[in-house]
This record gives structure tokens, sequence and C-alpha cells, in this order.
């Protein structure tokens, strides 16, 4: 189809197919403008420490002058960080790009595996970690080509005060910190104080510069690090904002973001697109505790709200939530995972706002489509963002027609630069006309909307988390018991999707339980199956591969069937 013919009339006044990407010189320069201009405005919240945009300015600074002083970083080198949602993040990544690093954002949750697969592949010469996970980074670190190591503790951004009370608290009443030594390791403070004491020189940032190194499962049972450049985050900046339209007020709006800053939709969002309107962000830690979670909320008059099905879910179960004020909440957005029509039509009822869903990837860094916020189509994943070309093909590679679905493929600014060290991979991962081939099979309706309607790739979406089933499967079949297995999705209430595992075990034998504990070393929580099937054979096609996709449509029939057996036994009482 001729593309921008088709979309010409279908987005909201206002809203036009293309923006200026030449607002920003890179992220640094987003940043930077975003610190001065908002000044004494809060920027991120947490476990009760406030830092204004000018506190980020001058931390994140402080954070470079020590990287260039106290250790032979230099430009394009790689930094892991490894943090849950605190207000020191957003210091310690800006700080470093700044630096000219690159940021290699890793999960608080990698199992030693992992971690050390990550750390390695990326070539990270330094590490930041909070302490709580630090016992995971000793015992790695030296398997690694990781030369510096800075330790934060969760109150770090305190008061020195209340910093040591909070961290002595956290140490050892709650002792929620194992026992580690990592030799030479520095700790945050220390290493801030110091670099307020150093020279910092502005490092010259090109666009095309990588960014951020985002890691992202591959079929191949190895997580890939997708190459974010400057040039790639700002496109999504300036893309996201039209499609909000009048939504966001720079400098007034307060932003709750309990979602995963590691993972690229809050990245993008809380460090990206709210920063550069200079929202406030309050960072949840710990969403999962959402009695906790909703004793915040109730410290805020919040006006936007970031999520995803799971969340919404369990937050409007909760009576206390229920009995919130939301006269100012004018935006919820919800990505990560699908949502479902109950819980948009729940969250509606409990807040009276209207959720608005959008679609990317990693490796589109990552927002590809979202609902404009004055025509919201809920069961669709909205219009593609400005700047951005979308189709459907066949596995021929032909151009399917509107309405006829078709692997969804991606060209636009915010596309990566491909899978670091893996040409291979990124070739394949590509179409002959540069497009992105993102795995989802879509269909784009006749009002340009598009609608997610399979998976053509096996991933699994456990509460917004990619798993390959590969990586599952390796860890698995490494059980000196297991003959074979396969691993694949299946509905579940609470996270949209679990893992389940078919395994053929030998003479031998073994039970559900052993495997998942010998699962819950090797990987992390959301990734370990939570059914486990034995079976004397598994699927396969004429040349031996195990056919998963049998193996999930009889998963997905038998959870129908029983959830449609539990209706009619609910409507019989």
């Amino acid at each position: 189809m001729d593309f921008k013919q088709f979309y010409q009339d279908k987005y909201p006044a206002g809203v036009s197919l293309d923006v200026d990407l030449n607002q920003y010189k890179s992220m640094v320069d987003v940043f930077e403008q975003a610190t001065k201009k908002y000044g004494d405005k809060p920027a991120f919240s947490a476990v009760g420490a406030t830092l204004t945009y000018r506190d980020l300015d001058i931390q994140s600074r402080n954070f470079a002058a020590w990287l260039q002083n106290h250790t032979d970083l230099k430009l394009g080198d790689r930094i892991a960080v490894q943090m849950p949602n605190v207000s020191q993040y957003p210091v310690i990544i800006y700080g470093a790009m700044r630096a000219g690093l690159i940021v290699v954002n890793t999960n608080p949750l990698y199992t030693k595996r992992e971690m050390e697969h990550q750390f390695n592949d990326s070539g990270a010469r330094a590490l930041v970690v909070l302490a709580n996970m630090a016992d995971k980074a000793e015992k790695l670190v030296p398997n690694t080509g990781i030369e510096h190591v800075i330790v934060s503790e969760v109150a770090d951004m305190h008061s020195p005060f209340k910093r040591t009370l909070m961290n002595a608290a956290v140490k050892y009443l709650k002792k929620m910190v194992p026992p580690f030594n990592i030799p030479g390791a520095h700790k945050l403070p220390a290493v801030l104080a110091a670099g307020a004491k150093e020279k910092f020189t502005p490092v010259e940032i090109k666009p095309d510069d990588l960014a951020v190194l985002q890691y992202t499962g591959g079929t191949t049972g190895v997580a890939k690090g997708a190459m974010l450049t400057h040039a790639n985050l700002m496109a999504n900046v300036i893309q996201v904002r039209p499609m909000l339209e009048d939504q966001i007020i720079d400098g007034q709006e307060v932003i709750i973001a309990p979602l995963p800053l590691y993972h690229i939709y809050s990245f993008t969002l809380n460090c990206g697109i709210m920063l550069e309107a200079g929202a406030h962000n309050i960072l949840i830690p710990n969403p999962r505790d959402i009695p906790g979670f909703v004793k915040e909320l109730k410290k805020h008059k919040f006006s936007a709200f970031m999520g995803l099905n799971t969340l919404f879910v369990a937050l409007c179960n909760n009576e206390d939530f229920q009995d919130l004020d939301f006269s100012a909440l004018k935006l919820t957005a919800s990505g990560g995972m699908a949502l479902t029509s109950d819980t948009a039509k729940t969250w509606q009822r409990v807040t009276g706002c209207e959720i608005t869903e959008g679609y990317g990837l990693t490796e589109t860094s990552p927002v590809v489509t979202f609902n404009p916020h004055s025509a919201v189509q809920i069961g669709t994943i909205g219009l593609p963002i400005p700047s951005t070309f979308v189709k459907t093909i066949d596995d021929e590679g032909n151009e399917t027609p509107i309405g006829e679905p078709g692997e969804l493929c991606v060209k636009g600014p915010q596309v990566m630069r491909g899978y670091w060290q893996r040409p291979d991979d990124t070739r394949k991962s590509f179409t002959e006309d540069g497009y992105f081939r993102t795995g989802d099979v879509a269909l784009i309706q006749e009002d340009g909307y598009l609608r997610i309607v399979d998976r053509k790739k096996d991933m699994i979406i456990v509460s917004g988390f990619n798993v390959y089933p590969n990586e599952v499967e390796d860890v698995i079949i490494s059980h000196p018991n297991v003959v074979e297995c396969a691993a694949v999705g299946v509905p579940d209430d609470k996270s949209g999707e679990v893992v389940k595992a078919y395994v053929v075990a030998n003479k031998e034998g073994v039970s559900a339980n052993e495997l998942k504990e010998f699962c819950r070393e090797r990987l992390t929580a959301y990734k370990v199956p939570k059914h486990f099937e034995f079976r004397d054979e598994l699927p396969k096609t004429n040349v031996g591969k195990i056919l998963r996709r049998e193996l999930r449509d009889e998963a997905n029939d038998q959870s129908k069937q029983n959830k449609d057996s539990e209706q009619g036994e609910e409507s019989k009482a």
C-alpha cells in the first residue's frame, strides 16, 4: 500500500504523520535541557527521597566526573547497571551517558548464570549494583571483564544521617542485604562526594553513538543486546509526545512509575518522555507489595499512571485502592503485555480514567504504535506513531492486504541498529527493504488501527517480561534425568501467561517439584515453569523438530475448557 496516502487522514487533528527529529543532539542533550528548564521542580521520588531536576544535574555530573577522573573508562565503554526503582537510578544512567559510556541495563532478578552471560557478552568494564544483590555479583565478577564496581544502598539519596539509619535498618533489622565482599568496590555516596571535587569535561556525543545495550531473549536461548543509539531513544521521546495530545502539560504532571526502569518500556517513558516533559516520577520499588503500593499512592495527587494488565487487575481488586482520590488522573497507559477488555472496563469504572494501549519491542526503543488519547480503540494497539512505517507480510515476504493478517514489520528512526556482535541475527531480523521483523502477527484495519492476532515467534510474555522457550528448555534438558522437553506459554489470570513445560524423563524419573527447584537455581523466577506435564513422547515434525505450537494449542484448548466448565458450575449455582 501507499503508506502515507493510506494514513494521511487517519490521525486526530493536530497529530502529524511526521515529526521534527532534530530537536536534540543526544539523550544527554534531552537530559541537560530538561534539568535547566525545570530546575527545582521534583523529578524522581522513591523510598521517601525526592530529587529535583537540579539535583539530578548536579549528582549525575558528580558521577560522570568520578568516572572520568578515578577510572580509565572511555567513550564507548560499557557500564552495567543493576538497580530496582530507586531515585539514584537516573543519576547513574545519565552520569554514565554524560561520561560517554554505554548503559547495560541488568535485571536485578537475574541469576548468577544470567548475569555472567550479559556482563561477558556486553564486555562491561564497570558495574553499579544495589547492595541487596551484591552477593551474587561477588561470585561472578572475577569471571567477567568488570574492573570497577560501585555499590549503592536503598537510601543513598537521603541526607547522611537519615541514609545511615535507613540503610542500617534495611541491612540489620529487615535483613534484606546478604553478606558480600567485593574487593576494591566503591560506595556510591563516596563516589558522588569525590566526583563533586573533580572537574567534569563534557563529552561530544553523536546521535549515532550507542546509548544503551538493552538485552532481550533470543530464539537461540541466549539473551541478545539490542543496540539502541541516542538517535533511537531521542526519536521515540519525540514521536510519542504528539500521541498524548494535550494530556501532558510541561512541568505539571505527577506520574506513577511501578514498572522497572531497567525495562525498556519504563526506561523510555520515565527517563525520557516524562523527564523531557518535566514530570514528577513517583518510583515504586516493589509493586508486588500491593498494600505498600497503595499506601504510597495515598501520598500523591497523581495525574498519570503507567502499568500493564496484571498490575491493573491486582490494584482494582484492592479495596483501599478503590477508595483513592482519582480526580487528577487523566492518563493511564498500558504496554508490555496484552490488555484485556475486562481489565480496561474495570479500571475505568474504578478510576474514571480510560486506559490507552500501545505496542512496542526492545528493538524499537520501544514504542511502535499507540492509541491517541482522543480516539482510543480498546482491543487494538493503536496507530503507528509519527515517522513510523508499518506493514504486514506473508511467509514469502509479500505484503498482505489491509484486513488480512501477516507478520508485522516496522521501519522508523526508533528501530535499533542491530544486535550487539551478532551480524547474522541482525540480518535475519530485517527484510531486504529495511523493515524490522517483529515476529508478531497483526492486521491493519481499514481505519488504520492495528490489532495483534498471534505471535509468530514462540515467545512467552509473563507479566510483561519476555521468556524465550529455548532458554527454559536448555536449563531443563541439562537435568540428568530429562530426555527432552518443550516450553510453551499458557493463559493465566494473574500474569497473562505462565510457562508450562512438557517433559520426557528417562527411566530414573524426576518429579515436578525437583524440576521446579532445579529451574529456580538457574532461572529468574518469572521464567520458572509453573506447570509441568510428563509424557512418553512429544509431538514432532517428520524431521524431528518438536511441535511447540501443537502443545501450546492443546494447552490453550484445555485452559478454555476448564474456564468454560468453571463458568458452567457458577451458573448452576
